[in-house]
């Protein structure tokens, strides 16, 4: 039975350097998310003068609560969405004139909704180009607190960035959120904040934090839950094939380990245990309509194997999917069309019928984005001849993705293996 280690978290790896950035004291994270995005916010803590050391397997992080050790920094936030948000809200805690700029990928992607709530918030914060992207320049002079709107309908990051900053501001914050997706991975913000010694309240709508501050701890990364769905959909898609993910079970903060709860109710077995999580393949694969507003970043992962159901599979509520690396619904549906699958999809949705016309195989456009790539490789156990135009885009989150696949591939053979 194939035992695949998946790397750290990477949206835990985020908050964890933030909040071993912010807190009082050394924190060691262990086992933390090595990729382009982790690395790229651990380089922007440098730029900012906190001190960062990195072996293989920990990361120690000296926090300055009071904020970056530099009175100006030019960060640069590669590709990644949380470095990018993250750590302009952290630098408005401090007292300097910081400028952020990004990528090409995420100078596209909206910052607004955040920006104005830091605005509203007193930030002096001014975006250099376009309204509401990079680049922007923050002139710090820490932040007073009180109570702020904010809309995150586009991305719970928005409210996750402003969430962390609350200890750091002199009276704590009152966050009233107008809309909100991805509520799971507000939980892991909320959960990971209280491991740092801040209890977050909530009083229906509104998110209330308390001033005082973060303490440095020891704090282990578990494997990153979107991840491990390309694992379980391998399983679920090869009859008798059985994948086991150690260290993401019932205790996992993440909630895109519901995914296997889709697999389950497409007709595949699933045991979560507190040790790991494993997939079995029936040989069945049944279409179903399901609503992933909350698990939207296993949606690609969903329509990639969705042809190989037995009747159609429809994917709802993922609007924010068209606002991440790039346009998910859409991206999916062309390398869906590629493979010879009949696709339709509308402003939040998308639905995929049964079968490929594509024995050949296809190449698959990835269109920069990790998630497109590493999900249509599962899409590739099924349809021979699968190749694609930018496969390196996976070292985002899992460099080592290809070779760690291809290895299980190699393993699942049906039936039994």
């Amino acid at each position: 039975m194939p035992v695949v280690t998946i790397p750290g978290s990477k949206s835990v790896t985020a908050r964890a350097l933030f909040l071993a950035a912010a807190a009082d004291g050394v924190t060691t994270l262990v086992r933390p998310l090595r990729s382009d995005d982790t690395e790229g916010f651990a380089e922007g803590l440098v730029r900012l003068g906190y001190r960062v050391g990195r072996t293989r397997d920990a990361w120690q992080v000296d926090g300055r609560p009071q904020g970056p050790a530099v009175s100006e920094a030019d960060v640069y936030c590669r590709d990644g969405a949380t470095t990018a948000r993250f750590l302009p809200t952290l630098a408005a805690a401090g007292h300097g004139t910081y400028r952020f700029d990004a990528s090409a990928q995420m100078r596209r992607r909206p910052l607004l909704p955040l920006t104005r709530a830091l605005r509203d918030l007193g930030v002096d914060l001014r975006h250099e180009e376009a309204e509401g992207h990079h680049p922007l320049t923050v002139r710090a002079a820490g932040v007073e607190g009180g109570e702020v709107v904010l809309d995150a309908g586009q991305s719970s990051q928005y409210l996750t960035a402003l969430l962390l900053l609350g200890p750091l501001t002199r009276k704590g914050l009152r966050i009233r959120v107008t809309d909100l997706v991805s509520v799971p991975y507000v939980e892991i913000t909320v959960a990971m904040m209280r491991a740092f010694g801040v209890e977050v309240e909530r009083e229906g709508e509104v998110f209330v934090v308390p001033p005082g501050g973060y303490r440095a701890t020891t704090y282990a990364v578990e494997p990153d839950a979107s991840t491990a769905s390309y694992f379980f959909a391998a399983a679920a898609v090869t009859p008798g094939a059985e994948v086991t993910v150690p260290g993401l079970g019932t205790g996992a903060l993440q909630g895109d380990l519901g995914f296997v709860d889709v697999l389950r109710r497409m007709g595949a077995e699933v045991s979560v245990r507190p040790d790991g999580t494993t997939v079995r393949g029936t040989g069945v694969l049944r279409g179903l309509t399901v609503n992933m507003r909350d698990i939207s970043d296993t949606m690609p992962t969903l329509a990639a194997i969705a042809p190989f159901a037995d009747g159609p599979v429809r994917i709802e509520d993922v609007a924010n999917t068209r606002v991440k690396e790039c346009d998910r619904l859409e991206a999916c549906a062309e390398n869906l069309r590629r493979l010879g699958a009949e696709v339709a999809t509308g402003p939040d949705w998308i639905e995929v019928r049964p079968g490929v016309r594509a024995p050949g195989g296809a190449e698959i456009k990835s269109y920069g984005d990790h998630r497109i790539v590493m999900s249509f490789a599962v899409a590739g156990l099924r349809v021979p001849g699968i190749s694609f135009d930018d496969p390196g885009c996976v070292r985002k989150t899992f460099p080592g993705f290809h070779e760690v696949f291809g290895e299980l591939s190699n393993r699942l053979v049906s039936p039994g293996c």
